[in-house]
């Protein structure tokens, strides 16, 4: 009977780049490059031992894929019932690609709304909702909170009588019902322009305005959602019109009004882990009101029943009901004491990085622990002038993730801003600032929320509240040469990882056996192994590794789990490859960036949970192989985990390797960060063993990152650049400057080596 053949990689082809820069690289020195669908010649399982039994993966980037170009959301003009000049009215993304906006009063009429409206993100088409049930009042300055994806939790703000209000009123996003809960406990003092944030089946309320005074309130308290009993009120920080986030088990306060109404760059935290007074139900009842006596500042006015227009001047039929009743409230604000746990708060003064709070229209919104600061145009701020910030809530460090003008379409005014629940997607709506573009509606009067502006997050490496790392117990001062690690892996993952690289013999299971190249570093060498020499290959290329070809110790995995997380692997394996019968390959990478890889195949994760000496966290430069690795084998989640750690962690001495590699996996924005770094910390930079080992392609083209009219400067030159008002004209055109002047009216900062905290000052 005649042996059955099986396809195999041909052994002779045209030499191609190696992920690395160069031609590829074999631990032989020869190269390779295989396309995945040119099997045509054959080999037996008997030929393939006599080649050492080992197959050589190929490591070519994937062929006919486009280049990425530079990554800019895009602005959609909406059509159908677009609202009016809407101001403080509330802008949610409730799923289903579906935008609502309640309430909010007429820019230019005064007059208060309780419409509900409803934006689809897939047909761009505004719609009025028809809304039934314990319709609320007109209200402005509320908040409207999803939960539990399908009910809209709105509470607060202010009707068109300036009366304050503290109630709660759910609507119902799948029948458009409206439904006032009945609460027990203090109900807070009402109140608008106030920041809600969901955590545990609890809606804590933090902040805002109140009283004939509008003064600031200080004050955090919580609604349980299982009982619907409200907590006592603490004291925390006075702030309004603020954002707030709960991640770690803190609440975080940042930006907005203060008490002296100035607007504020500082931010606040409150720890709730530990305490009782957040953990535990509040005791269910009614507060005894009696036994209360009034503030003087605390009395709101009456409410009065007026009849509103049938028709407002927008054109929309308003919305009617009986006249709301606004329970009063018997918090007073001196009585209030400091909230259970430790209160920090952390002021940044001025930095490069740090975006300033007085310029511009902000808006803040949390994901994957992040802050994220949209600095939009205004008035007085162009879009150039303007950038997209993050502010690690791990490292408290800040980071400017692109310029205005990689965001920010010439032309528009944006008023609000909006996220899914995953934190992969934000949206900002708006309307067009010249008068060509923009259209009227019914009142003759421009919309206010006639464009949108959708924006991956994850084009800029976020990886998702879902997926993100918990945040660490303890918070530290940032520092270039500080990294954040991931809790260990947990469930599936962990077991699975206990198998990693362990000998069948020890009764781990493992049945393939995968090597890498061999190459020893000197210690100081910081890259580690992520840059191989392009002066070492040749123009030998091969399939089957020589039996004389030096390789790494043996890495054991499991084929099964290959074949599951790898498709490249499995299609080989689908094909009945060679490498079916011998059960080795050989992948002509450095150890460390294999290892990290089938690790993360393993796990899903990039850092190793173990320290020890075999199991080393990936060093940046492996991290950087695996993004190339990435965009060989086509795994976009492992891109994401890579992008996200390689923004957060850019440092001088592994910027141009990340520079380089970005460039190799086509991640056109996170190479555009890199290159400014490099430019920004230049002289630092061309000290590295990094740069210095670039390829010389590589050096002239980082080289030429600078702008035609860029040049360096030093001495007296750089003292008298350092003194003058006003910044560089662009960030990347200032090669190697160490000093740089800020605005007219910010203080000047000197960039030093030891500068890592952005101007943060600790109270």
């Amino acid at each position: 009977m005649a042996q059955q053949q099986h396809p195999a990689t041909p052994a002779a082809h045209v030499a191609g780049p190696s992920i690395f820069g160069g031609p590829g690289q074999t631990a032989a020195g020869g190269t390779n490059q295989v396309s995945v669908s040119s099997f045509a010649s054959t080999l037996t399982p008997a030929s393939a031992a006599a080649a050492n039994n080992t197959y050589i993966m190929p490591n070519s980037p994937l062929k006919n894929r486009a280049p990425m170009d530079g990554y800019r959301p895009k602005v959609t003009r909406t059509l159908g019932q677009r609202p009016a000049c809407l101001v403080n009215a509330s802008v949610t993304y409730c799923g289903n690609n579906q935008i609502y906006a309640f309430g909010g009063f007429d820019q230019y009429t005064d007059e208060v709304y309780n419409h509900v409206l409803r934006l689809d993100l897939v047909s761009h088409q505004w719609t009025l909702v028809d809304n039934y049930g314990d319709i609320p009042g007109v209200r402005m300055g509320h908040t409207a909170t999803l939960y539990k994806g399908d009910q809209l939790l709105v509470f607060g703000g202010e009707n068109e009588h300036r009366t304050y209000l503290s109630d709660l009123i759910i609507f119902d996003l799948k029948t458009a019902h409206w439904t006032q809960p009945q609460v027990t406990g203090p109900i807070p003092k009402g109140r608008a322009r106030h920041a809600a944030v969901l955590h545990e089946d609890k809606l804590f309320i933090v902040g805002g305005i109140t009283g004939h005074d509008n003064y600031v309130l200080d004050d955090i308290c919580y609604l349980d959602l299982k009982t619907y009993t409200w907590s006592r009120s603490w004291r925390f920080v006075g702030r309004f019109d603020h954002s707030a986030s709960i991640w770690g088990d803190r609440v975080w306060v940042f930006g907005g009004l203060s008490e002296d109404m100035d607007k504020v760059s500082d931010l606040w935290w409150l720890d709730l882990k530990g305490n009782p007074a957040f953990e535990t139900p509040p005791q269910i009842g009614f507060l005894d009101r009696s036994s209360l006596a009034r503030s003087a500042t605390s009395p709101r006015p009456p409410h009065q029943a007026s009849q509103s227009s049938v028709v407002g001047s927008t054109g929309y039929a308003a919305n009617s009901r009986t006249p709301q009743v606004n329970t009063p409230s018997f918090h007073i604000k001196a009585y209030a004491p400091p909230a259970p746990g430790a209160i920090s708060a952390l002021k940044f003064v001025s930095g490069n990085n740090v975006p300033s709070q007085m310029q511009g229209i902000h808006f803040h919104v949390y994901s994957s622990g992040t802050l994220l600061d949209f600095l939009t145009p205004a008035a007085t701020i162009t879009a150039k002038e303007c950038s997209l910030y993050a502010l690690d809530l791990g490292t408290l460090r800040w980071q400017k993730l692109a310029e205005g003008r990689e965001i920010f379409k010439f032309g528009y005014r944006w008023h609000y801003c909006t996220m899914n629940e995953d934190g992969t997607k934000a949206w900002l709506l708006g309307c067009p600032t010249e008068g060509g573009a923009i259209d009227l509606g019914a009142n003759g009067l421009e919309e206010y929320l006639s464009d949108i502006m959708e924006i991956d997050l994850r084009r800029y490496g976020f990886l998702g509240s879902n997926l993100a790392s918990e945040a660490r117990t303890d918070l530290i001062r940032p520092s270039l040469r500080t990294r954040s690690v991931e809790a260990p892996s947990k469930g599936l993952g962990a077991d699975l990882a206990r198998l990693f690289n362990q000998p069948p013999e020890t009764g781990s299971g493992t049945d393939f056996i995968v090597t890498a190249l061999s190459r020893d570093f000197d210690d100081d060498e910081i890259m580690g192994s992520a840059l191989m020499h392009s002066a070492e290959s040749d123009e030998a290329s091969q399939t089957w590794l020589a039996p004389d070809t030096p390789t790494s110790p043996p890495i054991h995995v499991h084929r099964l789990i290959l074949q599951a997380r790898w498709p490249h692997f499995a299609r080989l394996w689908a094909s009945q490859m060679a490498e079916f019968h011998t059960k080795k390959m050989h992948i002509p990478e450095p150890y460390s960036v294999v290892k990290a890889f089938l690790y993360y195949l393993y796990t899903d994760r990039i850092d190793p949970a173990d320290h020890d000496a075999d199991n080393a966290m990936a060093d940046l430069s492996d991290v950087a192989g695996l993004l190339v690795m990435s965009n060989i084998y086509n795994i976009p989640h492992l891109r994401l985990l890579c992008v996200n750690r390689l923004s957060k962690e850019l440092d001088v001495d592994h910027a141009c390797i990340i520079w380089y590699c970005a460039g190799l996996a086509n991640e056109e924005w996170l190479r555009k960060r890199a290159a400014c770094f490099c430019m920004t910390h230049w002289g630092r930079v061309v000290r590295t063993v990094g740069f210095q080992r670039l390829p010389r392609s590589a050096l002239v083209e980082l080289s030429q990152e600078v702008d035609m009219e860029g040049r360096v400067v030093g001495g007296d030159e750089l003292d008298m650049i350092a003194g003058m008002d006003g910044r560089f004209s662009d960030g990347a055109s200032a090669a190697s400057r160490r000093k740089e002047s800020v605005s007219s009216n910010q203080t000047q900062t000197l960039e030093t080596e030891d500068d890592d905290d952005d101007g943060m000052e600790m109270s």
